[in-house]
């Protein structure tokens, strides 16, 4: 059995200062510790993929992360490990709990994954360990991943067993009160408007968004595709897959360059998949992170299937969930006036109606994921 200090401090020394997850009793101490420290940073996320997606953007705006979760969660973060971590090729630490290991007594819920957690590690090519058990295994254990993280620029993972890590107590709440932030709300919906297209919202989101002081990202699908055919500039990123995570990524680059404006396009199918992280964005997210959803209540390339985004108010969600100001409508200044925003202390959000469609022989981008990424570190000069 080791102390939560051993491991924590010997990650620190190689640059670890950033953590995400969702608990498990497993990791009670470990948890505990990062949170008593206040020269570490934790993000406690809704579900185990925005974890992972967080952690994601923390590493890519140059803050080296973990993710702790137990080992019921994989199921929850298998897409943004396949297709988010994994194409665009972003490192980070993993620490899974081993719940229901075979011949150990657990809980019903934990028997089938218990069994194949080691199995569903493998699958999504991504080497793993035992957590250390002794003070003497933490440094090649952590020498390993961290030459395997640098090298492959892909995570790595340690599975804890019960009883590795020591009691530790909890001395602090790890979610700042924002109880007496002033939530703004505005609602803007005139029906004499000709309702604008994604193509006209993104030419205007483009306007808005200097290459030198922002960052901007589209969720995937069309949005993506279409904002790398009104411009390709180094400051983007297409999301490819982890559908819903493009918030929660937003999020960590956010936390980790308070000097960028993070700019987060999301659509109404993506918002509503992962909307736990609103709350997320809500209490964590700093007034340098602005989360657009266009909204035409359909899965747009997938044939235009109705979403339930129809009887759903986002703003007020957003409203209720800690974002400072939180506009909707269907006009196109409602993305002026999201950018003209001053005096703001939290996230703002702003939700606008746009009709269905895409633009006529809509283009892939013909950039790699890898290759996105990579331009947009150096330009904002961050490195795994």
């Amino acid at each position: 059995m080791i102390e939560a200090k051993e491991f924590v401090e010997a990650a620190r020394e190689l640059g670890f200062s950033r953590y995400t997850g969702v608990p498990c009793s497993f990791l009670t101490p470990f948890i505990n510790y990062v949170i008593n420290d206040d020269s570490l940073e934790y993000v406690s996320s809704a579900n185990e993929g925005d974890a992972l997606a967080t952690a994601a953007g923390a590493a890519i705006g140059g803050q080296r992360s973990i993710v702790m979760m137990q080992n019921s969660g994989l199921g929850n973060a298998v897409s943004p490990i396949t297709s988010l971590s994994y194409v665009f090729r972003i490192p980070f630490l993993i620490i899974a709990t081993h719940r229901g290991k075979p011949d150990e007594k657990d809980e019903p819920q934990h028997e089938l994954m218990g069994q194949i957690t080691k199995e569903l590690f493998d699958t999504m090519q991504v080497p793993w360990e035992i957590f250390p058990k002794t003070v003497e295994e933490i440094a090649p254990a952590l020498k390993r991943a961290d030459e395997y993280m640098k090298k492959e620029q892909r995570p790595y993972a340690f599975i804890m067993e019960k009883g590795t890590v020591s009691p530790q107590s909890l001395k602090k709440n790890p979610v700042k009160n924002i109880s007496t932030r002033k939530n703004e709300y505005r609602s803007s919906h005139n029906p004499d408007a000709l309702i604008t297209n994604r193509n006209n919202a993104l030419q205007r989101i483009v306007e808005h968004t200097p290459v030198e002081k922002t960052l901007l990202i589209a969720t995937t699908g069309f949005t993506g595709r279409e904002l790398f055919a009104v411009d390709d500039r180094v400051n983007h990123i297409y999301m490819v897959g982890s559908m819903g995570c493009a918030s929660s990524l937003g999020l960590g680059i956010a936390l980790a360059r308070p000097d960028l404006k993070v700019v987060v396009i999301d659509g109404d199918g993506a918002g509503l998949m992962r909307m736990g992280n609103f709350a997320t964005l809500g209490s964590y997210a700093g007034n340098n992170l602005i989360h657009i959803l266009l909204d035409n209540e359909v899965h747009d390339s997938t044939g235009s299937q109705a979403t339930v985004a129809g009887n759903i108010n986002f703003a007020k969600i957003a409203e209720a969930t800690g974002y400072s100001v939180s506009l909707t409508g269907n006009e196109q200044k409602l993305i002026d006036e999201l950018f003209s925003l001053e005096g703001h202390d939290g996230p703002v959000f702003g939700h606008l109606k746009i009709s269905s469609g895409t633009i006529e022989n809509l283009p892939r981008p013909d950039v790699t994921p890898n290759e996105v990424l990579t331009r947009l570190m150096n330009h904002i000069g961050t490195t795994f």
